[in-house]
């Protein structure tokens, strides 16, 4: 299955341009929601792409939105079949559905660009940093449901690996004085950064504490970029996901210019990763 193939990145799509037209034919959700016979939070889950929707339903709505070009109701339907297809993820049973999202769409993007405050970015989180990160959620998961966590996360670190995915991370160096797991964990973790840092698809750079103030300190976020599509912007709350597009990406990639001009270079960066791990972190 090709990146944009990927069917939670299709049902995304498709309910980006069902939102579209919806709106453009001045169609409130709760009149379309009558219309398929669901409730409007069901509208605004299929309009979200967390969930998909049958072909009679979808020419339904497009009968409703009064759409008549005939190569984008194909498309829509052909878009509405595909995204029923099972991602990879799915043999992992126990993930959020809101992660199963997250996954589809960085499964399909080309780049991603990720700011993170306080934790090593998720593609580049060794076995046991993952462990140690997923036993302290406040939810108490099984340990068998974090093992199918830690290994989702391990077969998704495979888009930089194979340079399916270009990645620019941009962390606090708060990041790398937070002892998750604790020395014996954070001494193998900033070597993986380091040897991340070496991949030719991947960049990443540290904001050092001597910078003070800066753009969108208090937010990480993660922009995901597609070839043929409009940027996402992912952000994840104690509440929910976000999932921002059109305007909302432009904005967030002009703070994560800013973030990365605040932030060392990638050299300054790897230096400071191993003068961190080698004074704090030392065997």
């Amino acid at each position: 299955m090709s990146n944009m193939e990927s069917p939670t990145f299709l049902r995304f799509q498709l309910g980006a341009q069902l939102r579209r037209v919806r709106e453009e034919a001045d169609v409130t959700t709760e009149q379309a929601a009558e219309v398929i016979e669901v409730s409007p939070s069901t509208m605004r889950r299929i309009e979200q792409g967390r969930v998909g929707i049958k072909g009679p339903a979808l020419t339904a709505l497009l009968n409703q939105y009064g759409v008549d070009d005939a190569e984008l109701r194909e498309t829509l339907l052909t878009m509405a079949r595909s995204g029923k297809q099972r991602g990879w993820w799915a043999k992992y049973g126990d993930l959020p559905p809101t992660y199963r999202q997250y996954i589809g769409l960085e499964s399909a993007a080309d780049e991603l660009q990720n700011f993170e405050t306080i934790v090593v970015p998720g593609l580049l989180q060794t076995t046991e940093y993952s462990r140690a990160m997923m036993s302290e959620d406040a939810f108490q998961p099984s340990p068998e449901a974090i093992e199918q966590r830690v290994a989702a996360r391990l077969e998704r670190q495979k888009l930089i690996h194979t340079g399916n995915l270009r990645m620019v991370a941009v962390l606090d160096e708060a990041v790398l004085h937070r002892q998750i797991g604790g020395p014996t964990v954070m001494r193998p973790q900033l070597t993986a950064l380091l040897d991340a840092s070496k991949l030719w698809n991947v960049t990443i750079q540290v904001i050092p504490f001597r910078e003070g103030a800066y753009a969108s300190m208090l937010s990480s976020f993660a922009i995901l970029n597609f070839a043929e599509s409009a940027g996402v912007v992912y952000i994840e709350g104690l509440t929910g996901d976000l999932y921002a597009e059109g305007e909302d990406v432009r904005r967030c990639t002009v703070v994560f210019n800013s973030l990365r001009a605040s932030a060392l270079s990638a050299t300054a960066s790897a230096a400071m990763i191993k003068k961190i791990r080698d004074s704090e972190y030392q065997d």
